[in-house]
């Protein structure tokens, strides 16, 4: 049940703030970074919770449109709608700012772009088969390998052609990690453009995976060799953490803020 705890994101003498609201999306993690998260939340919750695979994210940010945009064709009216290079400002944005999609989704186009499962193959969706009785998880392109992974939705920081509701990113590890300042380079962060707008959206299936096998596949980062980077550099390095889960964590939370206010009064 141990998650991984990422370490500080940058030494002292790096800086790559690019927006700091109370409601700005989280930015720069690796897909790792991702799924522990959703591991994080599905055992403090007691609720499964995963990143979609590329399919679900497609569908959920179509909103029912087969258009470009999931609000039509047109990238001039893509502002409306989406913080992209043309109007970011260089930087992240508070969510919620935009108009959201038929199905009531804000930022699906743009501030930060989005994490899905699924390893990147440019014929992928070529190869399937009977596509008519496809479920969404059997389009679902498992990783056997660190990198590429797929990235959708545009960020601040591309154009409205990467926000289009098809578009198709692939994570470049090497390339995104040559600003590190550590070394070797951090499996939970990403330092160089346009990862520093790469970020994730979760989501809570339906119907749950039944076992606890079946749920890691979806927490962990299916290729070993990351989680064997990741316990290097927590055993060896002393960078980061492994901690174990306490569900009691929100409520001691909640208590704590209430104390704090009682004694603020008195």
């Amino acid at each position: 049940d141990a998650v991984t705890i990422a370490s500080s994101l940058y030494d002292a003498s790096f800086t790559y703030d690019a927006g700091d609201g109370e409601e700005t999306p989280a930015a720069t993690m690796t897909q790792f970074t991702a799924r522990q998260y959703t591991k994080w939340l599905s055992l403090l919750t007691g609720t499964f919770y995963r990143l979609p695979i590329e399919a679900e994210w497609e569908y959920a940010c179509r909103g029912g449109t087969q258009t470009t945009y999931y609000f039509g064709d047109d990238a001039d009216d893509l502002e409306e709608y989406a913080w992209y290079e043309d109007n970011s400002d260089d930087e992240r944005q508070q969510v919620a700012q935009k108009k959201p999609n038929a199905f009531g989704l804000y930022d699906m186009h743009g501030n930060v772009a989005e994490w899905v499962l699924d390893e990147y193959s440019e014929d992928w969706y070529s190869k399937l088969k009977d596509r008519k009785n496809l479920t969404a998880m059997d389009t679902y392109n498992k990783p056997t390998k660190l990198y590429p992974r797929v990235i959708r939705g545009g960020s601040w920081e591309l154009d409205s052609d990467s926000a289009r509701a098809a578009f198709r990113m692939k994570s470049h590890d090497d390339d995104w990690k040559e600003e590190d300042p550590n070394y070797p380079p951090s499996p939970w962060w990403y330092t160089t453009e346009p990862s520093t707008g790469v970020g994730f959206r979760i989501l809570r299936p339906l119907v749950a995976p039944k076992t606890r096998k079946e749920k890691q596949s979806f927490w962990d980062s299916g290729i070993d060799e990351t989680g064997e980077l990741a316990n290097t550099r927590i055993k060896l390095e002393g960078r980061g953490a492994r901690g174990f889960v306490d569900p009691k964590l929100p409520k001691a939370i909640e208590e704590w803020k209430i104390e704090k206010k009682k004694r603020k009064k008195k």
